[in-house]
Order: structure tokens, then sequence, then C-alpha cells
């Protein structure tokens, strides 16, 4: 039940309608996850929520689980070249208009960041942004290959009145960089163990699988996935992701099907998701950069531990949460370390559940993020992103 005298939150987040509404198509990832998680839980404290999202056919000021759902313009509306402007920077001004909310909050780093600051800064609103990705602290913006979305974005983060991180290394390189502070909230993530179920045993490696589960692109790496499972031809390999249709993703799927111990599954539903993990003997990222995965905290919150090239703050490996490695000869020794013994895999698996109860369930972290949005004074944009120095 909302409650009246609770201020409101718009939420910026153009690809989370799929997320929001159960939908199997579009990109759904970990961000759109949290996004539509957070909106709910928002929703469950009694404040008014909306949802500011592309038109994906639905009605405008549609509501889902107490969150008003609001349209901006279909992402292939308007004329090539044209369309930055006209329809979609106008139709998201006129969304933020229409939400008509105390509070807007974004995650991801795009020109988007710098558009929402900017209306919220001529409309005295307060704006909270979310760090998503390393590469999005990192002052040369390696992943914005146009000026305008590095001059946006740079507005927008100068212009938040709060920019969460998730992580130390991230708060400290956009110190280092930006000279701007942050707070440092972990990512929530629902606990996938059921009630009554018990954690696993310690895993069969010729029954279980090695589970990789992101989107296909360079980023993730699946070509070094690929490496391990023709390094590792004693264990089962899954595939999970979405393809794309850029040569890459053609690439490795054309690859991953000639290998004989690879099982390729693209895009699921998320009901399968759980059965996947319960089938996994680990989890395996290959990722060259990252910002926290959603799905490590999956494979956690199911005493699922990882081998990893990427570790977030150097978790995984003080912490003991799986293996890390630097190539596919680490990747495989690490395997075959944590599989070749019970009481390794154990107590990995036992630290990554605890790991997981202590800082990532929604109870750990979203009253934290509740506490940035809503706690902190009306915004002045004088001091806008904390700025530490010049």
């Amino acid at each position: 039940m909302t409650d009246s005298s609770k201020p409101s939150i718009a939420i910026v987040a153009h690809f989370a309608y799929g997320a929001m509404t159960g939908g199997v198509t579009g990109h759904i990832g970990g961000v759109e996850r949290q996004t539509s998680l957070t909106a709910r839980w928002l929703t469950e404290q009694g404040y008014r929520v909306s949802l500011i999202t592309w038109d994906e056919g639905q009605q405008d000021g549609d509501v889902v689980d107490g969150v008003r759902l609001i349209k901006m313009c279909r992402q292939d509306a308007g004329l090539p070249g044209l369309r930055f402007f006209h329809p979609r920077w106008s139709s998201l001004n006129q969304a933020l208009a229409r939400a008509d909310a105390d509070v807007y909050y974004q995650n991801c780093a795009e020109y988007v960041t710098g558009q929402v600051a900017m209306w919220c800064k001529r409309h005295q609103k307060r704006f909270v942004y979310t760090i998503a990705n390393d590469p999005d602290v990192d002052p040369n913006l390696p992943d914005m290959h146009t000026v305008r979305e590095r001059v946006l974005y740079r507005y927008g983060l100068r212009h938040a009145d709060d920019i969460v991180v998730q992580t130390q290394t991230q708060r400290q390189t956009l110190r280092n960089g930006f000279g701007l502070d942050s707070t440092v909230i972990p990512m929530p993530c629902p606990d996938l163990l059921e009630a009554g179920e018990s954690l696993p045993d310690a895993p069969d490696p010729q029954k279980q699988s090695i589970l990789w589960i992101a989107r296909l692109c360079k980023q993730k790496r699946p070509d070094r996935y690929l490496d391990l499972a023709t390094a590792c031809p004693e264990f089962q390999f899954d595939l999970v992701g979405p393809y794309g249709d850029d040569a890459y993703c053609s690439e490795v799927i054309t690859r991953a099907r000639t290998i004989p111990n690879v099982k390729v599954w693209g895009g699921i539903e998320r009901a399968k998701v759980g059965e996947l993990y319960r089938d996994a003997a680990c989890l395996c990222s290959t990722s060259d950069f990252e910002g926290f995965p959603n799905t490590f905290l999956e494979a956690w919150s199911l005493g699922i531990p990882l081998v990893t090239t990427f570790d977030p703050d150097g978790l995984v490996a003080s912490k003991n949460l799986g293996r890390t490695a630097a190539d596919v000869d680490t990747l495989a020794g690490g395997l075959r370390e944590m599989l070749g013994s019970a009481d390794a895999w154990l107590k990995a698996s036992r630290n990554a559940r605890s790991y997981y109860e202590n800082n990532h369930t929604v109870e750990a972290v979203l009253p934290r993020f509740e506490a940035v949005f809503f706690d902190s004074p009306t915004p002045t944009h004088a001091a806008a992103g904390k700025v530490l120095h010049a």
C-alpha cells in the first residue's frame, strides 16, 4: 500500500520492461533484474515508484506489482541521425515530467545519465546514479565511442547528488579519475535457495557441469571458456546466454557446437536458471572486466563456488569463494584443484553461501539504497557528486 506521506521515486531503465513484467524477449541482464527487484521492494515499503522504459507495446501508466510503468518512445522510432533528439530525448523528458517524482534514479553509464541529470538540475529534483561496470569509472571511458556519449556521461556523473558504486575498487578509481566521492553498496540478489532446501554436498564432476551464463559478447570472453572446455575434456560445460547477431557471437556459437563436451543453450527463461545452477559443479567466469556480476550472487546463494578470471575487490581469493585465474591454463588448474578435492570444494561452497547471506540478500542491501535515496536533504546541485578536488 502506497504511503502518501513518503517521497516518490522514478527509476530510469530503458530496457527493464521485460524484467519487470516477466518477459523473455529483449535485453534482460543483471542490471534490469536488480532494477525491477528494487522497484518492487520500494513499493512494498510504501513508496510511490515509477519505472521509465522504452515503449514495448504497453499502455502508459500500466501498474505491475504496484510499480507504475511510464513509457518513452519505441527504441527504433524516429529518423537516423535525428532520433537522438526526437523522439528519444524529448520523450525521455516528457516521461520524467509525467513521473513527477521527488527522486530520480538511473543505473549504467550512458548518455542517458547526463540527460536525466540535466532534467533534474533544471527542475530541482534529486538524482542518484549507480555505477554498473568497472570501465564506467575509468576517466578514459573506454566503452564510450563518441564525444556525445562521453560529454553527457561526464556531466551526469558530476551533477549526481549521490553516486553508488559496487566495490571499493570502483570507489577509489572514481575518486582518482574524476575527483568524486561515492557510497559503496553491494548489489541485491534474491535467494535461490528454497525454504527447507539444503546446501549441496561435494559435486560429482562426471554428472555435473561447469556453468557459464552471460551475454555472448567480447567483454565476457566466451571464446576463453571454449578454450577451457577443450583443455578439460573430462568435464562437461554448459554455455548459456542469448545470441547476438555480430560476427564474434556467430563464431563462438559455431565453434561451441563442434566441441563434444559443450552444450549450447542460448537464452533461457528465468524459471530454468535455478535448475542449471543446481546441476553445476561450479560457475565459471571468463570476463576481462565486469562490475559485480549478478550470476556470482545467484551461484553463491546456492553455495556454488566460482572459477573466475575476474575477482571484484579480490573477494574470491581473500574469502575462498572459489578459484581465481589469469588465463586458460590457470582456469583449468583451478577447476581440477577444486573439483578434485571434496574438502576444498565444500569449504568454498560454505564460504560462498555465508558471504552471500551477510552481504547480498535483499534484506541486507535494499535498506541501504533506501537511505541513499531518501535520507539526504533536497538537492541544491551546488555540491553535486560530492567533488573532492578540482
